[in-house]
Parts: C-alpha cells; structure tokens; sequence
C-alpha cells in the first residue's frame, strides 16, 4: 500500500503514476508509428522563446506537447539562433519538431496554428503619444525607431518616410557592425529598454518576443497591435499578423496528425503559457 500521507510518499506515487504514463505513451507511441521519444530542436539561448534551463515559453509548450502525446520530450540543443533550427537540424534528421514556426512553412509540414500573434508598436505609457497604426499622426514627429531589420517595421519606416532619418540610430543597434552576409539577432530586451531610456522614441517589434520584457519593465508601457495588413504605394500588402505552427518533415504525417490532435486538447494549457507570458493572441 503507498503511503500518501506525508511528504515522503508523495514522491513514491508520483513516481508511480509516472512509470503508468511512460509505459502507456510507450504503447500509443508505437501503436501509432510515433516515436518513443521526441526529440525537440530548440536554441539554447534565445530568450524569451527557449534556453537551456528551460526558461522560455516555446520550451514549456514542448513540454505540455510531449506530455498530451504521452512521449518523453528530449531537447536537441542549438548555440545557433532559431532561424536555423530547420535546415541545421530538423531536414538533417537530428530532431522531429521544431516549436514556433510560421503557418505553411514551404520548407516543412506544418500543423494547424496553436496561437496568431503580431507586431506592436511599443512606447511610453506617458500620455506624450497616441499610436494605433502607421497613419498615425504621431508618428510624423519621431525619429528613432526600434525595429529589427528586415521585419515588416523596416518596410513601413519607408514607406512613412522615416527610413533614412532612422538610419543612423538604426545602425547603432548592431554597434555600427555590418550585418551583411550573416545573422545578428537583436536582443528584444534590449529593444525595449531603447523606448525605456529614450534613446528610442518608439519601436515596432514581434509581440511574442517582447512581450515578457514590456510586462516586466520598471516604467510602465503601451503594447498597441498594428492592424493585419497595410498595402503601402507599391499596392504590396504588408502582413503583421502571423499564425504559429509546430514543424515537421514532410514525410512525418502519423507524427503531424498525433500532433494536431494533441494540441486541439491542450490548447487550454498552452494558451494559460501564452498569456501568462503577455502575449496578445488574435
């Protein structure tokens, strides 16, 4: 008989229950070709989204994944950033997933879309602006702009006009370095402090990766969602709004319906891990 009457049994009936699940996630695993255990890619220190200890909230999903599919969950760790996850990792066969991945992902299978987010416009919750979208009037009278080069925000600072007077304090974000040729992540910490301190006077940023640090900054801070689409001169729509998926390989059908059904019934956890993080979901 286990003793669940003091803080010494517990261990023993949790570790009981536990040896039930692996053995049962053993056998759904194998009943449906999945695999005994899942490996997840992941970078080992890309905050807010995943490092080493487990800290980001990509790594808790994972976890909340692997525990729906009653399948042990083992990170294959990245010291390079998340970008690369896929073509280093993924389509090498060294992991089965990656988390946090663009809906229809040409490059892979992708599941349906666990939460949409989109681009924000971040400043100070001071009264001194009001912001909702790119034709805002506000804008007009700022001129540094925190935004990650190539990313929707740079489009539009051209298409406001607001590209070349940003170019200099844009620069500066990657300490004056080229960025040529290679991948340099910005720190979204980092980016949010810039409107903190003032040295920005707003910035236009992936709401996921800014989320935690808006939240948690020492001023208080204005998070504005930017509309979906905004067509600019050209008649091009830039989109702001993006659906995030889990990836597969193209061949791993049995483990992408395994994974759908999971997420449809954890889908109450994982949007508990969304919001605590301050995510705003579309």
């Amino acid at each position: 008989m286990l003793n669940t009457n003091s803080h010494r049994g517990r261990p023993l009936l949790t570790a009981f229950i536990a040896a039930i699940g692996m053995t049962y996630g053993s056998a759904f695993a194998a009943s449906q070709s999945l695999p005994e255990q899942l490996k997840i890619c992941a970078a080992g220190n890309e905050m807010p989204y995943s490092n080493r200890s487990e800290q980001g909230f990509e790594n808790k999903i994972a976890r909340i994944l692997g525990e729906q599919l009653q399948i042990p969950v083992e990170f294959v760790w990245s010291d390079r950033a998340a970008i690369f996850l896929v073509t280093e990792h993924l389509l090498r066969n060294e992991c089965d997933v990656v988390i946090g991945v663009d809906e229809n992902d040409p490059r892979v299978a992708t599941s349906e879309p666990y939460y949409t987010s989109g681009y924000v416009f971040v400043y100070k919750d001071n009264g001194s602006l009001n912001v909702q979208d790119w034709q805002s009037p506000d804008l007009k009278k700022l001129e540094r702009f925190a935004v990650v080069p190539g990313s929707p925000s740079e489009i539009m600072l051209r298409e406001i006009g607001k590209y070349e007077t940003n170019f200099n304090y844009g620069k500066s974000l990657f300490g004056f370095k080229s960025p040529r040729n290679q991948y340099i992540r910005l720190d979204p910490e980092k980016l949010v402090n810039e409107v903190i301190t003032g040295n920005a006077d707003i910035a236009h940023l992936w709401a996921p990766e800014v989320a935690r640090y808006v939240h948690n900054a020492r001023e208080p801070l204005t998070m504005v969602m930017s509309p979906a689409k905004v067509t600019v001169s050209t008649g091009e729509e830039i989109v702001h709004h993006y659906p995030q998926s889990i990836a597969v390989r193209e061949d791993d059908q049995a483990l992408l319906n395994a994974i759908n059904q999971a997420l449809s019934e954890a889908q109450p956890r994982i949007r508990s891990v969304l919001e605590e993080e301050g995510i705003p979901l579309l």
